[in-house]
C-alpha cells in the first residue's frame, strides 16, 4: 500500500518543479504561443473574410452573366425575327413578280395568237378573194348562154381548185 501513497517530500518537489516550468513558459514560450494563436486566428478571420467577398463577387457576377446570357437570347430572338420576317418579304415578293411575269407572258403569248389568227384569216380572205376573182374570170370568158351549164362549170372550177 506504501507504493500508492504519494510521499510528502516527492509530491512538493514535483509541485515546484511543475510551479518553475509552468512561470518559464508563462514568461518566455506563453506569449509567442499566443500571438501565434492570435496570428493564426486573424489569419483565419481574414479567409473567412475574403471567401465571403469571394462568394459575393461570384454571386454577382453569376448574376451578370444570367443577364448577359437573357440579352444575348432576346438579341437571338430579335434576329431570327427578323431574318423570318426577311425570308417571308423576299418569298412574297418573289412570288409577286412571277405572278406578273407569267401574267406578261401570258398576255404576250395571248398577242401574238391574235395576231397569228388575224394573220391568218387575212391569208385566207385574201386567197378566197384570189378565188373568186379567178372563178369569176373564167366564167365570163366562158360567156355560157345557159344558166345550168354556168352552175355545172362552176362547179366542175370549185373541185378542180385545191385548198392550201
Amino acid at each position: 500500500m506504501d507504493l500508492l501513497m504519494p510521499q510528502l517530500g516527492l509530491f512538493t518537489i514535483s509541485l515546484l518543479i511543475f510551479i518553475i516550468v509552468f512561470l518559464i513558459l508563462k514568461k518566455f514560450a506563453w506569449k509567442p504561443i499566443l500571438a501565434t494563436l492570435k496570428e493564426r486566428e486573424d489569419s483565419i478571420t481574414d479567409s473567412i473574410a475574403t471567401a465571403e467577398r469571394v462568394k459575393e463577387e461570384m454571386a454577382q457576377m453569376k448574376a451578370e452573366h444570367e443577364h448577359v446570357l437573357a440579352e444575348a437570347k432576346a438579341e437571338r430572338s430579335k434576329i431570327l425575327k427578323e431574318a423570318k420576317e426577311l425570308k417571308d418579304q423576299i418569298i412574297g415578293e418573289a412570288k409577286a413578280q412571277a405572278q406578273a411575269e407569267a401574267k406578261k407572258i401570258v398576255q404576250d403569248a395571248s398577242v401574238a395568237i391574235e395576231n397569228q389568227k388575224m394573220a391568218a384569216l387575212t391569208e385566207v380572205k385574201n386567197q378566197v378573194g384570189t378565188l373568186v376573182i379567178e372563178v369569176a374570170e373564167k366564167v365570163l370568158r366562158k360567156e355560157l348562154s345557159d344558166k345550168k351549164a354556168q352552175e355545172a362549170y362552176i362547179s366542175q372550177l370549185a373541185s378542180e381548185i385545191k385548198m392550201n
